[in-house]
């Protein structure tokens, strides 16, 4: 084979393999995403309510809770709840404020734990206790540095519970702040938001976020709580709802007034602490999940590079005619998911930002490895 041969035989396979990174990028948009694009939720012709326990661990949170915990105990539901708030060995002053808002709020229990407990690292053992102290079938879970996004929280969260769900998914939205920091770090939380309530709208759930995340007792003590991963510092959101999640037992809650909100990550170095924490568990998750994840991270990892590639050594106007499309399908489709979930500002910026993921997975594409802390703070 001649030189001139050689390239272009190469050149050849290079444009191939772009198109072929490209048709699975576009799957995942029209298979999976457009799901949660196109997403309306059924309305109920007859409006039930349940009892709720609103259930938050908290470890040396005291500033945290003097800001959030206010949100959660003004809650307009006419049913009846409760507000459990675990205080995990706390050093600071929190058992205090606790105590002063509970004689105003009569629905806020606390409990106190003084002692750590053993080969159960992570927030686990706070957040099992919580559970099996909760008066009520639902649990609604939180963390002390959120803040629902309404008075209608818990009232639209519970809306979920339908014939037959024992899980529902919310959104754990961040605060918009000025910078285009903020933008990165919500982009990537409205990017791992449109995987997993797409994959649970399409019937493969692979987890929720502590954030803002619901559930019946009755599932957690089938599945004998956290026991199977209690070795695992993280894991009491998404690998739960790993495990437990089913076709027909999950339900997505996307109401604006259903949102949690939290404070974003200041630094990279909180960032990269943060996001090395959360993906240090998907190890664990099941095989159909992790080689579903891996192919579009993937995909998506190679698309600009071979993008370019097929530019300089094929044919610049096929190559464009091939990124036009996924461009095109991607941008109807997050159009739409921005304005769901309310991030509208962050979509004029979604080609940079989507740029902004490939080296997104070169930065934490070696969390995977890392052996998680043993701490949850």
């Amino acid at each position: 084979m001649k030189l001139t041969e050689y390239v272009h035989h190469w050149e050849n396979i290079l444009f191939l393999v772009f198109c072929l990174i490209t048709l699975i990028q576009v799957f995942y948009y029209l298979f999976f995403f457009a799901r949660l694009a196109f997403y309306k939720s059924k309305s109920k012709l007859i409006s039930q309510t349940h009892p709720v326990s609103v259930i938050i661990c908290s470890r040396d949170e005291a500033g945290n809770l003097v800001k959030n915990l206010p949100g959660v105990l003004i809650q307009q539901y006419r049913t009846t709840h409760e507000v459990i708030v675990v205080n995990d060995n706390s050093f600071d002053e929190s058992k205090y404020i606790l105590e002063e808002y509970q004689r105003t709020y009569k629905q806020l229990h606390l409990i106190e734990l003084t002692q750590e407990a053993r080969f159960i690292p992570g927030k686990k053992f706070p957040l099992s206790i919580g559970i099996k102290t909760a008066k009520h079938e639902i649990v609604l879970l939180t963390d002390a540095d959120c803040v629902p996004a309404s008075e209608f929280w818990i009232e639209k969260m519970q809306e979920g519970f339908t014939n037959g769900t024992e899980i529902v998914l919310g959104y754990g939205a961040l605060h918009k702040k000025k910078g285009f920091f903020n933008k990165l770090v919500r982009w990537e939380t409205l990017h791992t938001a449109l995987q997993y309530l797409s994959y649970a709208k399409a019937g493969l759930t692979y987890m929720g976020v502590g954030r803002n995340l619901s559930y019946k007792k009755s599932v957690f003590f089938r599945h004998k709580g956290f026991s199977s991963h209690n070795h695992v510092p993280g894991g009491d959101d998404d690998l739960f709802i790993n495990k437990a999640a089913t076709k027909k037992n999950t339900a997505i809650v996307i109401d604006k007034d259903a949102f949690t909100l939290s404070e974003p990550p200041k630094t990279w170095k909180q960032w990269i602490r943060q996001k090395n924490r959360h993906y240090s568990t998907s190890k664990y998750y099941k095989a159909i999940h992790k080689f579903l994840l891996g192919l579009y991270a993937f995909s998506h990892f190679l698309f600009y590079p071979l993008f370019i590639l097929s530019i300089l050594f094929y044919d610049w106007e096929q190559a464009l005619i091939i990124f036009g499309i996924r461009f095109f399908i991607q941008g109807i489709i997050l159009f739409k998911v921005t304005r769901k979930l309310d991030e509208r500002d962050l979509f004029p910026w979604y080609l940079l930002l989507d740029i902004w993921m490939f080296f997104y997975y070169l930065l934490f594409s070696t969390a995977i490895f890392k052996k998680p802390k043993g701490t949850w703070k």
